[in-house]
């Protein structure tokens, strides 16, 4: 699998729900948590890897348990959002850039586990629940990067231009 670079079109169209768990769909989960870690991320979105529904994998373990449990969320979505943090990111889809952005501290997730099971995750604070939003502002279409103010964002695609992979 292949990570698509920003500005690439599918990372900016709002991906489908899941409808049909398979075997097909259990194969690419596989093969979306081995790109993940093979990139060094934390987070991965179906449609960084070219298919626009809503499936996330992530491990945001500490390096001594990282690779032992990723996680799998299909049709995830936020239903509680409470308090501010700034912290810097980064994306598997934007190499080499990075920006502080501002998010919700504490999350509330609903979603469905690989086998089709209701699961409730809630983040409070730190890389869970920054990893969790930026995951799903990608199935919504948005990138880290759409979230930075005018003044920022003309920063970096001054510098994007510069240090973009040339091969996209």
């Amino acid at each position: 699998m292949k990570v698509l670079i920003y500005p690439h079109e599918i990372l900016k169209k709002v991906s489908e729900p899941v409808r049909n768990i398979d075997g097909a769909l259990q194969r690419f989960i596989d093969d979306m948590i081995k790109t993940m870690y093979e990139a060094e991320g934390v987070g991965l979105a179906a449609n960084q890897v070219g298919e626009p529904i809503q499936v996330i994998v992530f491990d945001c373990e500490t390096d001594d348990k990282r690779g032992k449990h990723p996680m799998v969320l299909l049709n995830p979505r936020i239903v509680e959002a409470v308090g501010e943090m700034v912290g810097e990111e980064g994306c598997l889809s934007v190499p080499g850039y990075g920006a502080k952005i501002r998010r919700a501290e504490s999350i509330l997730v609903k979603a469905f586990d690989r086998e089709g099971r209701e699961v409730e995750i809630e983040a409070q604070g730190g890389l869970l629940s920054k990893c969790l939003q930026h995951e799903i502002d990608h199935l919504n279409g948005i990138c880290f990067v759409d979230r930075l103010s005018p003044v920022k964002k003309t920063l970096f695609k001054k510098k994007w231009a510069k240090i973009r992979p040339k091969d996209e």
